[in-house]
C-alpha cells in the first residue's frame, strides 16, 4: 500500500506534517521542569475540547480501549449493575469488557443502523426503584456503523427518572472531531484516544472525570493499578507522572490541540460535517444507501456504505488496497461482509476526500458494482462547489 495516499478508515487517522514533526523531539528528564512545562498545558487543553470546567483530564499510555478499563476500574466494584445499549461492534466490546471485569450487565439490544434505545434506558432507569444500576455507558459515535447517538438525550433520561447513575461516555471517534459537552451533558466519564480526532499515533488514553466520579473511586472495589486515577491525579497535581510518561506523544497533544484550536473547534465541527456530507452526497449518486438509518443518526466522522446484494464489502476494501494503495474500512460484526466504511475525520480535505472517492468508484467499477463511473464524484464536487464552512457553520447552529 503505498504510504502517499491518504488513509480512509476511521482511525488511526492522517497526520498532520506538523504534527509529525512535533513528536520527532528528543528525550528529556520526566521529572525536570522542562517536561512540567510541556505537559500541564496538555491537560488544561484536553478540558478545554471536552467542554468541562468542573471535571479533570486524564492522560494514560495506552488507546481508547485502556481508556475503557480506566473508567470501569476506577469507578465500579465487582457485581455493580451496569445498563448498556448493543448497537454495533464497539458498543459490544465495552460490554465484553464489563463482563469480563465481573459486572452484572443489563443488555439493550438495538438493530446495528440505530442509535441509543432511549424508549428501552429510560424504562429501565425507571424501573430500578433501589438504584442498583451504578452507570448508564453509551458509544457516542458507533464506529462500525457511522452512526452517532444522542448524549444529551440520555442525561434527560437519566434526570427524568431520578436515577442517580454515573453516565460514561465512549466518544473516541467524536471528540476533537465532533461537537462533546462534558459539563451541558452531565457526563462523568469521556473516553477518547489520540488517533482519531488529535491526529496523533495511537498511544495515548484521554478522559475527562467528573468530580462525581472521582468521588466514586474512593469506593469502587475492582482491581487497578497502571490506570489507577488515584495515582494519576496525584502526581498531576505537582505536573508529574507516576510512571514513565509518553512525553513525545504529549507533546504532539499539545500541539494538537493548538492546531484545532486555531481553526476553532466550531470550524473544526463544521469542517468534518461538511466532509461527511460530501461523502454522503456520492453515496447517494451511487445508489447506494448508509448503514445509519435516518439522518439525524449519521456520524460526520465515518460512514458505513451498505453494498449492493451479492457484493462483498470486504472484497471491495482488499480489492481498493491491492490495486489502488487506498485504505478503507471492512465491515465488523453483523455487518462485517455487508458494507464498507468510508473514515473522515482527522486531517482531510474536499481535495483528499475527492480522491478517495474517486478510488471507491474504480474500486466498484472494477468489481462491477451497479454504478455510473464518476458520479459520486461529481455529486460531492458539485457540493463542495457550493457550500462552504459558513453554510456549515449556520448548519451546525441550527443543531
Amino acid at each position: 500500500m503505498s504510504t502517499q495516499n491518504p488513509v480512509f478508515i476511521p482511525g488511526p487517522t492522517n497526520m498532520p506534517d506538523e504534527l509529525r514533526r512535533a513528536i520527532d523531539y528528543a528525550t528529556i528528564d520526566h521529572r525536570s521542569s522542562n517536561f512540567v512545562e510541556m505537559f500541564m498545558p496538555a491537560l488544561s487543553g484536553v478540558k478545554r475540547i471536552l467542554k468541562t470546567e468542573t471535571g479533570e483530564s486524564l492522560i494514560f499510555p495506552s488507546t481508547g480501549t485502556g481508556a475503557w478499563e480506566a473508567a470501569i476500574t476506577n469507578t465500579l466494584s465487582p457485581g455493580d449493575k451496569v445498563l448498556i445499549g448493543r448497537w454495533g461492534m464497539f458498543s459490544h466490546r465495552w460490554i465484553d469488557m464489563c463482563q469480563r471485569h465481573g459486572l452484572k450487565v443489563i443488555v439493550v439490544e438495538a438493530p446495528w443502523g440505530q442509535g441509543v434505545p432511549l424508549d428501552a434506558y429510560s424504562s429501565a432507569l425507571k424501573g430500578d426503584k433501589d438504584h442498583d444500576i451504578k452507570a448508564v455507558m453509551v458509544t457516542h459515535n458507533e464506529t462500525a456503523t457511522g452512526v452517532k447517538s444522542d448524549i444529551a438525550s440520555v442525561r434527560k433520561v437519566l434526570d427524568a427518572a431520578n436515577h442517580p447513575a454515573m453516565l460514561l461516555v465512549d466518544g473516541v471517534s467524536s471528540i476533537a472531531s465532533m461537537d462533546f459537552r462534558m459539563d451541558e451533558w452531565g457526563v462523568d466519564v469521556a473516553i477518547a484516544g489520540s488517533q482519531k480526532g488529535f491526529m496523533l499515533p495511537a498511544g495515548l488514553a484521554i478522559l475527562g472525570v467528573s468530580q462525581k466520579a472521582i468521588a466514586a473511586m474512593e469506593t469502587a472495589q475492582l482491581p487497578r493499578t497502571f490506570f489507577d486515577f488515584r495515582d494519576m491525579l496525584k502526581a498531576n497535581a505537582n505536573g508529574g507522572f507516576p510512571y514513565t510518561p509518553p512525553l513525545q506523544l504529549i507533546r504532539g497533544l499539545n500541539h494538537a490541540i493548538a492546531m484545532l484550536e486555531d481553526e476553532g473547534l466550531d470550524n473544526v465541527f463544521a469542517r468534518h460535517h461538511r466532509l461527511a456530507q460530501g461523502v454522503r452526497e456520492a453515496v447517494s449518486a451511487w445508489g447506494l444507501t448508509l448503514c445509519a438509518q435516518s439522518p439525524d443518526l449519521y456520524s460526520d466522522t465515518v460512514s458505513a456504505i451498505v453494498v449492493p446484494k451479492g457484493f462483498d464489502g470486504t472484497g471491495f476494501v482488499t480489492h481498493a488496497a491491492d490495486k489502488y494503495g487506498v485504505a478503507f474500512g471492512v465491515g465488523l460484526g453483523e455487518v462485517a461482509g455487508k458494507v464498507f466504511r468510508i473514515g473522515h475525520l482527522g486531517m482531510l480535505t474536499d481535495v483528499m476526500v475527492c480522491a478517495g472517492l474517486s478510488a471507491a468508484e474504480m474500486t466498484m467499477l472494477d468489481l462491477n458494482f451497479p454504478i455510473k463511473a464518476g458520479s459520486g464524484v461529481a455529486a460531492a464536487q458539485e457540493y463542495f462547489r457550493n457550500n462552504d464552512v459558513t453554510a456549515n457553520l449556520a448548519h451546525q447552529a441550527a443543531a
